[in-house]
């Protein structure tokens, strides 16, 4: 296996691996200790699905979903409800996201400077601009990739050190469970995970990273072993940030909060505790900073049939748009606990909509000539839209009374 080749799917782990994801988790490990490990497994399994549809899409098709969902339907009308669909789901949409993202490592870099978080949320979104600004997929990605294995290092290492209740975890996989007031949590779990605008971002990097020169078939190969390892990876850190709060907080009778969440590590690692939860929640800020713009603006001007060239005007001009709004909400003082929450349950909810386009388009023939989802692929991808519009419907129960 080439290591060179890998990379996109590095990036979508970037992409999830954000504050939702540090917040999400250490929510539901503290509220409710390994009780929802199940829906993290079904995270994993739903983005691994979903992720080798949209990479196998823009290798065969050499297009973006965003253009694949304007002009792959024959009505005009599912055409343009496609495009809509993206512009208002994935372009305005990050730009709310980013928010979170920016406020998030706003908060790591203030808990350990005592510098006020406006001022941090502007070097934030100051950085992230100077990354994207550069034009250059290589920089973007080999940036993010640094990222991520630094957070990984991070908090697999605080996992290890930790006394894992192995018959809870057990039991939180193989017996699912929502405990009481759980269900805002665990929809939020698969929406910090399985993030739609993903899709639109590693359709169009698995273009930047295999060009048409490299055998298609080899491509896909590559590009389904990156998928699996790097979304892998994304799902060990996501479990060992749940594993650690955990033990730190599950009927301890500590107080869970935004500005306790460095607690879960002080057992493990004394007063540096705080030091090494601030630097992975500033990575990961940065890391989401990044692609929620990058992946704003490839469905922006994919639906719109603009260029999608990293250094074209209009491209700039999307990713720029998020990257201020988010930058701006998270320096006027956005609260990231509750907002990214939030944010994570909506695109739970969002989820069900995006995947069910993915799979009318990974079954036209026409486009993906021999690549056409086959039985196994479209049993798997319907099994997530009907778990995730399952667990959207059961809060909507819940918040009317019914359940």
């Amino acid at each position: 296996m080439n290591f060179r080749r890998f990379g996109p799917g590095l990036l979508v782990t970037a992409a999830f691996i954000g504050p939702g994801t540090i917040t999400t988790a250490s929510t539901a490990g503290a509220g409710y200790g390994y009780a929802l490990v199940w829906a993290l497994l079904f995270s994993v399994i739903a983005t691994m699905v979903l992720q080798e549809m949209a990479a196998r899409l823009g290798l065969v098709t050499r297009a973006g979903l965003a253009e694949a969902l304007r002009d792959g339907f024959r009505s005009r009308w599912l055409g343009r409800a496609a495009v809509v669909l993206v512009i208002a789901a994935i372009g305005i949409g990050n730009a709310a996201y980013e928010a979170g993202n920016i406020a998030g490592a706003a908060l790591a870099a203030t808990s350990v400077t005592g510098v006020g978080s406006a001022i941090w949320a502007l070097l934030t979104g100051a950085v992230a601009a100077l990354l994207l600004g550069s034009g250059r997929y290589r920089v973007l990605e080999g940036t993010l990739v640094l990222l991520v294995m630094a957070m990984s290092g991070l908090f697999l290492w605080t996992a290890l050190l930790v006394e894992i209740d192995w018959r809870q975890l057990s039991a939180g996989l193989l017996a699912p469970a929502l405990p009481p007031g759980s269900m805002l949590v665990a929809v939020a779990l698969v929406g910090t995970t399985v993030v739609p605008y993903n899709l639109f971002l590693h359709a169009n990097a698995v273009r930047e990273k295999w060009s048409s020169e490299v055998a298609l078939p080899q491509a896909l190969r590559e590009a389904r072993a990156d998928s699996l390892l790097s979304i892998g990876l994304g799902g060990l850190i996501t479990l060992a940030i749940l594993a650690t709060a955990a033990a730190a907080f599950f009927r301890t009778g500590v107080e869970f909060g935004g500005d306790s969440m460095a607690l879960q590590l002080e057992p493990l690692l004394g007063p540096h505790a705080r030091y090494v939860f601030a630097a992975g929640l500033l990575a990961s800020g940065l890391t989401s900073a990044i692609t929620a713009p990058l992946a704003a603006a490839y469905a922006v001007c994919g639906a719109m049939g603009w260029s999608q060239a990293l250094d074209g005007s209009r491209f700039r001009l999307v990713w720029l748009l998020v990257l201020a709004c988010g930058t701006l909400f998270a320096a006027l003082g956005t609260k990231p606990l509750a907002a990214i929450l939030f944010a994570q349950a909506a695109n739970g909810f969002l989820l069900p909509v995006v995947a069910i386009f993915l799979l009318l388009v990974m079954n036209r023939r026409d486009l993906l000539g021999a690549q056409v989802n086959g039985p196994l692929a479209n049993l798997a991808g319907m099994l997530v839209v009907a778990i995730a519009v399952g667990l959207g419907l059961a809060k909507l129960f819940s918040v009317f009374g019914f359940i």
